[in-house]
């Protein structure tokens, strides 16, 4: 494990961050800008408290594929994702293209329809292999996720054609695209939710270099 790469990651459940129900709310629009709201005082606190100065939302840019950055402390990488139930914030001041992803485990999903459409044939294969396992989909899907996140691109390549090499039993790997490049990833299955970290990485002939990583469940 590298002692010099430190990546930390912070999970809230929404209903931590934005206590306020949709019964408070004059419309679903309302409630969701209420919880994005909610969403970005607390990635703000978090920033602050990392850069020793006040962040707030204009301090906080996105690319043009949509990766947010903060424009005058570039050297703090940061990446967040949100669920329906949980909110996770990733951040490193030493790893560059970091991303994240968090899926919801009770996520009501069409799984075999967006399996057939965005697994990879070996990912299918080994979904099938399993009878269809929940967590290995979700897996799967929150790598891709975090690694095109990590990325910086988005979901602008096939997803069929990336092929994550998720493994059945292990939680972690490497994979590659020629688009993006290898990517590392870290997956972590948490208390009704399944989380992956990715960022960028080598092939390399010491092996898979695994980064610090912190988890801070709140």
């Amino acid at each position: 494990m590298n002692k010099h790469k430190l990546i930390t990651i912070h999970v809230h459940s929404l209903a931590q961050l934005a206590p306020l129900d949709k019964t408070n709310f004059a419309d679903i629009r309302s409630y969701n800008y209420y919880k994005k709201e909610q969403i970005y005082v607390q990635r703000n606190q978090y920033l602050s408290h990392q850069l020793n100065t006040e962040i707030q939302n204009e301090d906080v840019i996105s690319t043009e594929f949509g990766k947010p950055y903060l424009k005058n402390y570039p050297e703090l990488n940061f990446n967040h994702s949100h669920s329906q139930k949980n909110y996770a914030l990733a951040f490193s001041h030493s790893i560059q293209d970091v991303g994240v992803d968090v899926e919801d485990l009770d996520r009501k999903v069409r799984f075999e329809a967006l399996a057939k459409h965005a697994f990879h044939s070996n990912e299918l294969a080994i979904w099938n292999s399993l009878e269809q396992e929940k967590e290995y989909w979700f897996k799967v899907w929150t790598t891709k996720e975090a690694v095109l996140k990590a990325a910086g691109l988005g979901i602008r390549i096939n997803l069929n054609e990336f092929d994550t090499q998720v493994h059945a039993e292990q939680n972690g790997g490497m994979c590659y695209h020629p688009e993006i490049g290898t990517f590392a990833y870290q997956n972590y299955q948490l208390a009704h939710l399944v989380l992956t970290v990715a960022w960028r990485s080598e092939q390399s002939c010491k092996g898979f270099n695994l980064p610090q990583i912190h988890i801070h469940q709140h």
